[in-house]
């Protein structure tokens, strides 16, 4: 399990003699099991990025954002998320019905600190955990092959200025995107939307 590199990683450590400095991190930091720290740290967050692999091995990245705690942590070794209405392409969960190895990386920027977590996602349609996300098309469950805390050095402070108004919430209906309203999407739009 703490073995993450591969002869890529090992040919650029020795070339630039990190290899001890690279396993001493592995050995204190990589572990496959959901921290009390990586739970404080991930139910803190209300954005994450997630990458998936399409059919052809080609890699693609995704932001994905909801109010503070979205990311629930099912258990120790499992974390879920909801996939919430978007543009219709569904790249990241179509890409995980092909290929299940997922990387999300977790950053704060206010308090600089990111968190790394690989893992294997499945996509369910009909998790009962739908009931506690409003308007959510699915649910993301990831299996956690690895997780470990990662060097904040170049993250850059920013400060949250505010919530995005498309976040679903119990409180309020989710406006509509002004994009959804343009003439050249307007015969496109699933029928759920077009009811906005």
């Amino acid at each position: 399990m703490k073995n993450i590199y591969h002869e890529g990683n090992r040919k650029l450590q020795d070339h630039f003699d990190s290899r001890k400095l690279a396993d001493r991190l592995s050995d204190l930091t990589v572990h496959d099991e959901i921290t009390e720290r990586d739970r404080e740290f991930i139910e803190a967050r209300d954005m994450f990025f997630i990458s998936t692999i399409d059919v052809d091995g080609n890699p693609t990245v995704s932001y994905k954002g909801g109010q503070t705690g979205f990311v629930k942590i099912v258990d120790d070794k499992t974390i879920a998320f909801p996939d919430y209405d978007g543009n219709g392409m569904f790249l990241t969960t179509g890409n995980i019905t092909i290929n299940k190895d997922v990387g999300l990386l977790f950053i704060d920027f206010e308090n600089p600190m990111r968190l790394r977590l690989h893992g294997r996602a499945i996509v369910d349609t009909s998790s009962p955990l739908l009931n506690q996300y409003p308007e959510a098309k699915s649910i993301i469950l990831i299996t956690i092959k690895n997780i470990f805390i990662n060097c904040p050095r170049y993250v850059h402070k920013y400060q949250k200025l505010e919530t995005s108004e498309y976040v679903p919430s119990t409180q309020r209906k989710t406006p509509t995107p002004h994009w959804k309203k343009m003439d050249e999407f307007k015969d496109v739009l699933p029928d759920a939307s077009k009811d906005d």
